[in-house]
């Protein structure tokens, strides 16, 4: 069966965004970028909520960054592969290949999807993996942790779950960064 993994980069004191909405302090350096994209090559399919795809729909036109390095580039090639799957009540219409909105996060139709997969399935977005914890359907956890604290705003994980993690890998970066890799044991 396919994972389901909730990858993100956040600040030490667990935000992915400050209270601005703003996550620029955490945007990765080549290093962390190219290992983020080794993490993203196995996902076939991509969950998101409508701020987090709107945020990531710009990878669907890497043109228009100008010049960029092959890193980024590898990236927008991954993302354009992969499916896409929006939870989204307000969004109209999508603007990315390969995407389709989804009107409410179903945890049985996620179940599905995730059991008929061949490959892993990544989540992306407090609020709708926020849903995907709570329902016990989250496998794995990547969390970058930037060497910085925001002091509030969104955080990575809701604050009304319990969780037993498995650490199954720990690497650091040259910029600070730490990668922190856990299984859900959660029962």
């Amino acid at each position: 069966m396919a994972r389901l993994i909730y990858l993100g980069l956040m600040s030490l004191d667990g935000y992915i965004a400050d209270r601005d909405g703003n996550f620029d302090w955490a945007e990765p350096d080549a290093e962390v970028h190219s290992f983020v994209n080794e993490l993203m090559r196995p996902a076939g399919t991509h969950l998101l909520g409508r701020r987090m795809y709107e945020v990531m729909a710009v990878w669907d036109h890497p043109e228009d960054f100008g010049e960029i390095p092959g890193y980024i580039q590898d990236f927008a090639d991954l993302w354009k592969a992969a499916d896409k799957v929006v939870f989204s009540r307000s969004l109209q219409d999508v603007t990315t290949a390969r995407t389709r909105i989804e009107r409410e996060f179903s945890a049985d139709a996620v179940g599905r999807l995730k059991a008929g997969a061949s490959r892993d399935l990544a989540i992306g977005g407090a609020e709708i993996a926020g849903e995907a914890i709570r329902a016990g359907l989250v496998d794995e956890f990547q969390m970058f942790l930037s060497p910085v604290a925001v002091g509030g705003g969104k955080t990575f994980l809701p604050a009304d779950v319990r969780l037993r993690l498995e650490l199954l890998e720990v690497r650091r970066f040259g910029n600070g960064t730490v990668f922190l890799r856990y299984a859900n044991r959660t029962e």
